[in-house]
């Protein structure tokens, strides 16, 4: 919902206006590049202008739900508006108003939130000016349109927002979220892990809202995973690269089918604390061959048997590189619901009968010199080789 004419989405990030100066204007550089990238890949037109504490893509009417939607989808983005851009006169708010509330109003009680920047010299009215005569015109116009006009300030149904700064002024409707967080290229890059599953394409997600660019891995499990496996990871890995088109999110496979075969044969109730430590150790090669720093999983403690607190201790020791886990303490519906806005959840739950790899009776509490001894002894060396033979693959990335 926008006012009639809306020309301008103004983009609110967080953490990085408490940043330095010096680290706030190159985090904001970064946010700028990022949504300009997002703007060209989808065909939308617009430029990015900034200011301390607000970013602005300006566009046209017909593009403004699309570039409002990008800017929602873009780390460092607390929020978005599709606005309408007026002089900072009274007289144009108030027009602009009549406007907006006859076009979009709808029943209900409503309410004017007005912000202010610039001191007396700049306007000759304050927020609380704005607020008050806004309301006052508000009030005339539903009359006008055959409504009966109530104001409530706790918990309107109808709000219309208004910010002034000194050469220009914003009117709109609502404050859409954004993932917030810092804007991505703004951390060094990590590996993550990407199991076709529900949580790795969360988890990913999550260390790119910290800004960090993830390079996608998926580890192939040969006869045990199979062709919708790996296809629901490189769907997975299409959907982040199209919410970062400007960063490189080619997905890297790893053949892994040797290794399962070797632990399917020669490992029981340890098996896929095993097979973990061989992911581990191929994806930490991958990350010191492309520069990245840590590998991110989608793990949340005791969701899995192998991801209990002691098995989670062993398959670390495996690497030198810190292991993130974003979702380490998030409940699985909470994950499901990201997934589902993330929009990787539908991919994820196709079956792929890859589920023959657990043992019937998994250890739960290992111990790591009991889970070394009983895989194969060549494990290692079978991940490091893996590992520094990745294939790169072409993520799909489809068009909304």
């Amino acid at each position: 919902m926008h006012p009639p004419g809306a020309d301008t989405v103004v983009v609110r990030h967080g953490e990085v206006g408490i940043k330095s100066d010096q680290v706030r204007m190159k985090m904001e550089f970064q946010l700028q590049e990022n949504l300009n990238a997002l703007l060209t890949d989808r065909g939308l037109p617009g430029d990015t202008g900034c200011e301390r504490n607000r970013l602005y893509v300006r566009t046209t009417e017909d593009a403004i739900e699309a570039a409002t939607a990008a800017a929602t989808e873009t780390p460092g983005v607390v929020s978005a508006s599709p606005a309408l851009t007026i002089d900072p006169t009274m007289d144009a708010i108030t027009d602009a108003l009549v406007e907006t509330t006859t076009a979009n109003y709808d029943g209900g009680p409503f309410a004017v939130r007005a912000r202010r920047a610039g001191g007396d010299d700049v306007h000759d009215f304050s927020s609380r000016d704005i607020e008050n005569e806004g309301g006052a015109t508000i009030w005339d116009a539903i009359e006008s349109i055959g409504e009966t006009p109530e104001v409530d300030l706790d918990d309107p149904e109808f709000t219309v927002f208004v910010e002034a700064r000194p050469d220009e002024a914003f009117v709109f409707l609502e404050k859409r979220s954004g993932p917030g967080g810092l804007p991505l290229g703004t951390q060094k890059p990590l590996v993550a892990l990407l199991s076709g599953g529900i949580d790795s394409p969360v988890a990913a997600w999550q260390a790119m809202t910290r800004g960090a660019p993830v390079i996608p891995v998926y580890v192939d499990l040969g006869a045990y995973g199979g062709v919708d496996h790996r296809a629901r990871a490189e769907a997975a890995a299409g959907t982040l690269a199209r919410r970062a088109p400007n960063f490189d999110l080619q997905l890297y496979v790893i053949d892994g089918g040797e290794a399962v075969e070797r632990l399917m044969t020669e490992v029981e109730d340890t098996r896929m604390l095993s097979l973990r430590r061989f992911m581990y150790r191929a994806a930490e090669r991958v990350a010191r061959d492309v520069g990245a720093v840590g590998i991110v999983t989608g793990e949340s403690i005791g969701q899995k048997s192998s991801q209990t607190a002691a098995n989670i201790a062993v398959t670390d020791a495996v690497t030198d590189l810190p292991m993130h886990r974003p979702l380490v303490t998030t409940d699985k519906t909470d994950i499901i619901a990201q997934a589902r806005e993330l929009g990787t959840y539908d991919d994820a739950t196709v079956p792929a009968g890859c589920n023959r790899v657990a043992p019937d009776k998994p250890e739960t509490h290992a111990d790591p010199a009991a889970v070394k001894g009983a895989e194969p002894a060549d494990l290692l060396a079978l991940a490091d080789n893996a590992g520094s033979n990745p294939t790169a693959v072409d993520s799909p990335v489809d068009a909304e």
